[in-house]
């Protein structure tokens, strides 16, 4: 029986710099095998974070969306890889499957991924990224269009950030 999810952190993010350095310290607690999985709406954050993480890591390559490619994995100068996952264009949790990630020996950050990964570990940290009602700052055809967004395209905006742990490996990790 797992036990209830419970929130790790609860916080105000007020610009791409305050994020990517949220995913920096979220890089602190990780190891391999760790799953995150990244909610939020286009522009909200999630490859900024993303971007925070694998420098903190020593992530080599460019942090980018891999919306069009759907995984990515960066090697890291000191640690476990970094696999950078986007779930986007996904349609069912058996396409997830088919990449072939490697679960057990990297750090594996899914965006899109809720109801992707169900099943796939008892351990996992839940980032949910809300933007302010009303506060998309991203040009409307542009996000239409699906096309990856890069932080420069999104306005500095304050942004709440929930960390949810499920599972034994958070018990005792404080962020």
């Amino acid at each position: 029986m797992t036990a209830a999810p419970w929130v790790l952190l609860d916080t105000t993010v007020s610009t791409t710099d305050e994020m990517s350095a949220l995913g920096a310290r979220l890089a602190g607690v990780l190891r391999a095998g760790d799953l995150l999985v990244l909610t939020g709406p286009l522009g909200a954050g999630k490859t900024t974070m993303t971007r925070g993480l694998g420098a903190a890591l020593g992530a080599r390559g460019q942090v980018s969306s891999p919306t069009f490619v759907l995984a990515r994995t960066h090697p890291t100068t000191a640690g476990p890889d970094l696999v950078h996952v986007d779930a986007y264009r996904l349609s069912d949790p058996v396409e997830l499957d088919d990449l072939d990630l490697d679960w057990d020996g990297a750090i594996v950050v899914v965006e899109w991924g809720r109801g992707f990964v169900d099943g796939i570990s008892d351990d996992v940290l839940d980032v949910e990224i809300v933007r302010a009602t009303g506060g998309d700052t991203v040009d409307p055809e542009r996000a239409a269009s699906a096309a990856p967004l890069d932080p420069d395209d999104v306005t500095d905006e304050p942004r709440r950030v929930i960390v949810t742990a499920t599972g034994p490996r958070w018990a005792d990790v404080a962020l």
